[in-house]
């Protein structure tokens, strides 16, 4: 009776995958959630490929996410990762907090948007929130999600990008000053794929070199400065 009785009261345990490329940042994070009943870091990745393929591989309940991340951004890895793992919830955790990218990272499929200052404070009451199917946003973000356009409006002049998600991966890569033939290998494709590509990618944005392309991603968020 008394293993029953113990066995309804424990409280169902979140295994959450965490996602920055700082590894303090992830140690601190892991210490925080550790801390609290519960809670179980299931994985950690320090670039958005790496975190795609772990929440395949392990797939958690949660994963908490930054934005500025290598290889992958985290709103393009969130958006993988939402498509691949049904029920998972993801919440960034970024210290940048745009309008663009909240945008972005809602339209990807976030639950949630804390930003590093206020993860004290507020990172605990976010998965809470998320677990419930209640969306959480700092207050700083709260205050963005109130003045952004619907679905489907422009953001104060800003087109949607005209870029396909895997254009924006090679624009990323482009930008982080990977070659032809580097794309080529990270993606598994043929480095005359990867040409096309590019020359595909600098003909939509209307630019002719790679410092357009790098200004381009670091003004659309695609890259963090």
């Amino acid at each position: 009776m008394r293993a029953s009785l113990d066995s309804t009261v424990e409280k169902v345990l979140v295994r959450i995958l965490l996602v920055d490329d700082h590894e303090v940042v992830r140690r601190g994070v892991r210490a925080l959630l550790e801390a609290q009943p519960g809670f179980s870091v299931c994985g950690e990745a320090c670039d958005g490929r790496t975190a795609v393929e772990l929440a395949r591989l392990t797939t958690p309940d949660l994963v908490i996410m930054d934005i500025g991340l290598p290889l992958l951004n985290g709103t393009e890895a969130t958006r993988r990762i939402v498509q691949k793992i049904p029920g998972v919830r993801v919440i960034i955790l970024s210290m940048h907090h745009s309008e663009q990218l909240v945008r972005e990272a809602l339209s990807a499929g976030a639950a949630g948007y804390v930003l590093k200052s206020d993860a004290a404070k507020d990172l605990l009451a976010a998965i809470e929130a998320v677990r419930s199917g209640v969306p959480f946003y700092s207050a700083l973000v709260a205050e963005l999600t109130g003045a952004l356009p619907e679905e489907g409006e422009e953001l104060h002049g800003k087109v949607r990008s005209p870029l396909t998600p895997r254009e924006r991966e090679i624009l990323q890569l482009l930008a982080e000053g990977c070659s032809n033939k580097d794309v080529a290998l990270v993606l598994g494709i043929s480095v005359k794929t990867a040409e096309t590509h590019r020359a595909r990618i600098m003909r939509k944005l209307q630019v002719d070199s790679l410092a357009d392309l790098v200004r381009y991603a670091i003004r659309n968020g695609v890259i963090q400065a």
